[in-house]
């Protein structure tokens, strides 16, 4: 049986990855940044989830982001390449591309990166990319939008809350498509690359198949609690004013929440489908959106 060492292992991804890998051997791989170590792998996949996210409080040291994304992944991968292990997937993110979408997000988009968490990954996927791979070897970088799932509310939270509560969702004048991606979705492609050695090496992003607006997102959990959707279309204007308000009293409603909740970022997934021959992924987003607004209740 096929062995598969997964760093990150206990996070979201890593323990839902696990339960839809159960036919394997999954070896937990528990890495950290140390200068000058070199990493032992006894393997036939391995699976790179681990690293730092992005810091909602904004307290993190620019360098924690380029030793936990970039250089732990380029000792990581400099272990593939000296062992017998064969496929390497590294989780990277649409960040490491661009922090604003004008169009559709493809993979010969240049990357332009303004964060140090995005930039960190993409100095990470230059490194991978910039290494010579033996023929017998496959490299995948993913690059997946926003992962949701049962128990991980992630930016979906402040949106649930809102309707839970019955407050009304004041955003409903703007109009944006942004992608999201289930987490089952996800765990389909991983998988698929895995056992597919026809795949070529390379870049893939990861989306579910349909685009959703913020509006249409909060339907969908008005529908799932039984409530009432309670959108207001206040006009744009007034709403920037408040935002604006917002960043000098710390109100809730500021220029970058609007920001994040209105923005468009569409994310085309026709690649790694392409490679994969398939037409459509396993679950819509609508589905993927219902089961996590699920599992949110009584919790």
């Amino acid at each position: 049986m096929s062995k598969i060492a997964i760093t990150g292992l206990t996070g979201f991804v890593g323990t839902n990855l696990k339960k839809y890998l159960s036919s394997y051997e999954i070896e937990p791989l528990s890495v950290r940044y140390v200068p000058n170590q070199k990493i032992e792998i006894n393997a036939d996949t391995i699976i790179h989830l681990a690293g730092k996210a992005h810091d909602l409080k904004k307290v993190s040291k620019p360098n924690d982001y380029y030793e936990a994304n970039c250089e732990l992944t380029k000792q990581l991968f400099d272990a593939f390449l000296r062992s017998d292990a064969t496929v390497f997937i590294f989780m990277s993110t649409v960040k490491a591309v661009a922090d604003k979408v004008d169009g559709i997000l493809t993979e010969e988009a240049v990357s332009n990166p303004k964060t140090h968490y995005g930039i960190a990954k993409q100095q990470a996927e230059e490194y991978i990319l910039g290494k010579k791979l033996p023929e017998e070897k496959r490299v995948y970088i993913l690059r997946p939008c926003m992962i949701h799932g049962p128990e991980n509310k992630g930016n979906l939270n402040l949106l649930y809350q809102l309707v839970s509560k019955g407050l009304p969702w004041p955003l409903a004048a703007f109009q944006n498509q942004r992608s999201f991606l289930s987490i089952e979705n996800l765990c389909f492609l991983i998988k698929n690359l895995i056992e597919n050695k026809t795949i070529s090496t390379g870049i893939y992003n990861c989306a579910d198949d349909e685009v959703l607006s913020t509006n249409e997102v909060v339907q969908i959990i008005s529908m799932v609690l039984n409530r009432k959707n309670r959108s207001i279309a206040v006009p744009k204007s007034i709403i920037r004013g408040v935002a604006k308000i917002g960043d000098i009293v710390r109100f809730p409603l500021n220029s970058e929440t609007v920001q994040k909740l209105t923005e468009n970022y569409e994310v085309s997934n026709k690649k790694i489908k392409t490679a994969l021959k398939i037409e459509r992924l396993p679950h819509t987003a609508q589905y993927g959106l219902e089961r996590t607004i699920k599992s949110f209740i009584d919790k």
